[in-house]
């Protein structure tokens, strides 16, 4: 640091390194001055108003009595306020209804997707692809059926699949014969007659109908008459990963058979307004959340 300043009146401090590195005494720019100032004077107003500073357990509360529990709670009115048109038409309104109604329908999907989210992706995936070991509702597979009314009762009252298991029924020549033909029919080929004598005779057919589709029968308005047996007849497997030895083991130990070690698994719960639970009642989903899901599923899958 230099002994003397060699530079007189420049309004440095006289603090000088190596010649000529100084430090000034140059007052802040002026507009940095007022935004400074500004700011000291807002924080000050700020704690006036509004709830700031922590006294005890609470803020001081703020001389304009603010608080983010009432503006929340004023958001959400308006939000009810907005809604309960739609709302009110959807209850007054059935599921066919409101598929005619491009607005409501919008209206319902956008309402319904939270819904299937809270109650329905953990077994069904996020956008109804299926997790492993539930059913895929984005095509148009339905094992009881899609349309609204099927929906409705599915989702209202669940479902229990039932299968019975033929390890004590069918000889291991049999098991093996069905299994195989259980392939060759999901690969579109006509099926081994010795596999369809084995499927008509052995009790499959009252099932999963006469032709293997999983339909026992069509009226003539064409709805189908179905227990939820699967359609032997395409390419999708309602317990992966499918082929000869899902299909054997699918045969040998059934589906929700008590007492059989390594039954298959199939159940949905109800979702009803008062569906129970280890045989305690609880609430589940109202009658109008039942109608948007229904709603959701149909278009989600296509519906039938």
């Amino acid at each position: 640091m230099a002994d003397h300043n060699p530079f007189p009146g420049e309004n440095n401090t006289g603090h000088i390194w190596d010649s000529d590195l100084r430090e000034l005494k140059n007052p802040p720019p002026r507009w940095w001055m007022i935004g400074f100032w500004t700011s000291i004077l807002w924080v000050v107003g700020y704690t006036i108003l509004y709830p700031s500073w922590p006294v005890g357990e609470e803020p001081t509360p703020g001389i304009l009595g603010w608080t983010q529990i009432e503006e929340y709670e004023r958001g959400v009115a308006q939000i009810e306020a907005r809604r309960a048109e739609f709302e009110s038409r959807i209850g007054t309104l059935g599921v066919e209804e409101i598929l005619a109604d491009p607005g409501l329908t919008q209206y319902t999907l956008a309402s319904a997707k939270v819904l299937f989210g809270d109650n329905c992706a953990a077994c069904h995936g996020s956008g109804g692809q299926g997790n492993p070991g539930y059913p895929v509702l984005a095509d148009d597979d339905w094992l009881y059926g899609g349309s609204t009314a099927k929906l409705t009762e599915t989702i209202t009252q669940g479902r229990k699949g039932n299968m019975v298991a033929h390890q004590d029924i069918l000889s291991a020549e049999e098991v093996d014969t069905l299994a195989r033909w259980t392939v060759e029919m999901s690969q579109g080929e006509p099926g081994s007659e010795a596999g369809w004598q084995l499927f008509s005779t052995k009790g499959c057919s009252g099932c999963h109908g006469p032709t293997a589709n999983g339909v026992l029968a069509e009226l003539p308005g064409g709805e189908v008459i179905t227990v939820g047996a699967a359609d032997l007849t395409d390419r999708i497997w309602r317990f992966e990963p499918g082929g000869y030895e899902s299909a054997r083991h699918t045969i040998l130990y059934g589906v929700n058979q008590s007492g059989v070690e390594q039954t298959r698994e199939a159940v949905m719960p109800a979702f009803g307004p008062t569906a129970r639970v280890e045989d305690v009642e609880i609430r589940r989903l109202d009658p109008q959340e039942i109608k948007k899901l229904v709603v959701y599923v149909h278009l989600l899958g296509g519906g039938l």
